[in-house]
């Protein structure tokens, strides 16, 4: 009977052993209640932790939903609602339904009678300092773009159609993103030990960084705070704004092409060669790719190179949109995004992006394209 009792007390501890695991593995929480929606109800979580990226999702049982795991640090995340189905890309650009905020190790609770958009949050530190720091910057940059939406709807039909009216919708919103630019610049500095003075910072930035300004600020924020992934990235964007400079050399850098052979910047030193970074969904980006496709033609036998670097996550985009658009030069990718290594080494934060080396390796022209890459590469083969 002893024996007994002892197997069976042996086999509760390794039945319970997953659940323990599991408690253990998981440091945050995020459970909800949107009214009393069923499947095909879905919500979908996307979250960057430390420089990861993470996606969930789940359905939602009389509005009930729950999401956990473990996170390193503070996470910025990305959560939507589909009500009536659709699926992830429905809820984020169609439904509308999305939001956006920032979560630490915590237990935190949304509720809301009908939509992610109106639940009230609680049980976060960390998303009420968000929400203290967005409503200290003039709001958030979806709020603002939502406005901008809004000023344009309210013209009437034929204004809409009018170039000055368009014009003027487009001037009043970049003068409401340099306002917001300048409260968060404001912001770092007056609180240098808020997590959210690197976030502003790092926003106001930008992808064009004044050093002068920026470098200051950023030396003066809690160095726990430079050491994160954040602080690390916008250090790399500061240091590029000052190194990565026509008459300096481009950094050197190795990255695996679409078949996973490594491919690096040095092995096509001898030739004029246009850095382009660009993605898939980037409609801009394979809008200027019928322009790179005649310049390479032209040039490619006078020693001209393309060496693309995708900020693409899926591969099956990424080599779906090189053969879409006819791209028979270099490519390499690997894929993570905005978090790729080249394009976090050459401070990208907008694409495209474009830098033109030399025979020698050294930078002699940024964000050249369209007519003005082509007068350039003119002057150079056609001397």
């Amino acid at each position: 009977m002893k024996i007994l009792k002892r197997t069976t007390a042996i086999a509760c501890l390794v039945i319970l052993m997953p659940f323990i695991a599991d408690a253990q593995s998981s440091n945050f929480k995020l459970s909800g209640k949107i009214g009393n929606l069923n499947k095909p109800a879905m919500v979908y979580l996307d979250y960057m932790d430390n420089g990861k990226s993470h996606e969930d999702s789940t359905e939602l049982v009389n509005g009930a939903f729950s999401f956990s795991g473990q996170i390193a640090d503070i996470a910025t995340a990305r959560m939507a609602l589909a009500p009536a189905g659709g699926g992830k890309q429905f809820a984020i650009y169609r439904g509308g339904d999305a939001i956006y905020f920032y979560f630490g190790k915590e237990q935190i609770l949304m509720t809301s009678e009908d939509s992610l958009s109106n639940a009230t949050i609680t049980g976060s530190k960390t998303y009420d300092e968000f929400a203290a720091y967005t409503k200290t910057v003039g709001g958030s940059i979806m709020a603002l773009t939502k406005a901008v939406n809004l000023d344009f709807a309210s013209g009437t039909a034929e204004q809409q159609k009018d170039t000055n009216y368009i014009k003027a919708v487009d001037a009043r919103f970049r003068r409401a993103i340099a306002a917001r630019s300048e409260k968060q610049l404001k912001f770092a500095k007056d609180n240098p030990n808020s997590y959210f003075a690197l976030v502003a910072l790092s926003e106001a930035a930008g992808s064009k960084v004044d050093v002068a300004v920026v470098e200051p600020i950023f030396k003066a924020l809690n160095p726990r705070f430079r050491q994160t992934d954040i602080g690390i990235e916008l250090a790399q964007r500061i240091k590029a704004a000052s190194t990565i400079v026509v008459g300096n050399q481009a950094p050197l850098f190795t990255q695996n092409d679409a078949t996973g052979k490594p491919l690096s910047l040095a092995a096509l030193k001898g030739k004029v060669i246009l850095i382009d970074f660009w993605a898939s969904w980037c409609a801009p980006c394979r809008a200027e790719n019928p322009n790179l496709v005649k310049q390479y033609q032209l040039y490619k036998d006078k020693g001209f190179e393309i060496l693309s670097v995708s900020l693409d996550s899926d591969k099956k985009n990424w080599t779906g949109a090189i053969q879409q658009d006819g791209m028979p030069w270099k490519h390499v990718s690997d894929l993570k995004g905005w978090n790729n290594a080249v394009g976090r080494l050459y401070g990208i934060r907008a694409v495209p992006a474009c830098f033109l080396v030399d025979a020698n390796g050294k930078i002699i022209a940024t964000d050249v394209r369209g007519e003005s890459l082509n007068v350039k590469l003119a002057e150079i083969f056609n001397k």
